[in-house]
């Protein structure tokens, strides 16, 4: 099995829609062992949710802004595994004001990235003490190298993850570790809804992705995180995997 005796911790399960649901139904058929984090309210649906794995899987309180949380990240997930062999980060979030770019607050854009792209570090430094040579970190994007429809600071915010990746990268390679990230087309999970106007993504999508796009459909983003959790890229670091149906290779 791709993932046989594995250990991870994968964030952001919180319903099964979600590409991180998607992500820790598969490790755990594909033989790793799973912890999940979740926080706060959250913490009740992302239990519930859970019970739908193939395997039961702990969740540990992890809020990304809380330092307290950080801080005690390893010792919490200590209590369910004696290592890490990957990290998977599917965490983002921007107020509502983020979402109207001449119009933001730096209040609400300051939350966005921190949220969405700082959290990268945060959450893989928090975790390093459980992972040595051969682990994998890895992230979910939505590219960032264009000005998307109402994306606005959230857009801004994952070129900011974008870059976090690649010096993650940069400063984990000495010690064996690697980081990516998978840029997938829009999928439709609680997340895309909290984005006002997310439908015009869906409507695009499907007739421009060469090889077609369903946004219900979470599973081929999640095999590519899988594979990059895997041996099967030891040498792969920095590297952002399109799982779009190819949206991104084509112009107007």
């Amino acid at each position: 099995m791709l993932l046989e005796g594995k250990k991870l911790l994968v964030t952001g399960v919180l319903m099964d829609s979600s590409i991180a649901f998607h992500v820790a139904r598969l490790a755990q058929e594909e033989g790793a062992e799973v912890v999940l984090t979740s926080f706060g309210r959250t913490t009740k649906i992302t239990t519930a949710i859970a019970r739908r794995l193939p395997r039961p899987a702990p969740v540990v309180e992890l809020d990304v802004s809380s330092e307290e949380d950080l801080a005690a990240l390893a010792g919490r997930v200590g209590e369910h595994v004696d290592h890490l062999d990957g990290v998977v980060h599917s965490i983002g979030f921007a107020p509502q004001g983020a979402f109207s770019f001449m119009d933001a607050s730096w209040e609400d854009v300051s939350t966005a990235v921190q949220i969405s792209a700082f959290s990268l570090q945060a959450l893989t430094k928090a975790a390093l003490p459980l992972m040595s040579a051969g682990g994998s970190v890895v992230g979910l994007t939505f590219d960032a190298r264009y000005a998307w429809p109402v994306y606005d600071w959230m857009g801004v915010a994952k070129a900011a993850f974008e870059s976090t990746n690649r010096y993650l990268a940069r400063d984990l390679g000495p010690r064996g570790i690697r980081s990516n990230l998978v840029s997938a087309g829009p999928v439709r999970t609680t997340a895309a809804k909290s984005i006002p106007g997310f439908e015009q993504f869906e409507e695009a999508w499907g007739t421009r992705a060469p090889l077609g796009w369903d946004v219900k459909d979470a599973e081929p983003a999640a095999r590519a995180v899988l594979a990059l959790l895997s041996d099967w890229f030891p040498a792969t670091t920095g590297e952002i995997v399109h799982v779009d149906g190819g949206y991104h290779a084509v112009g107007a």
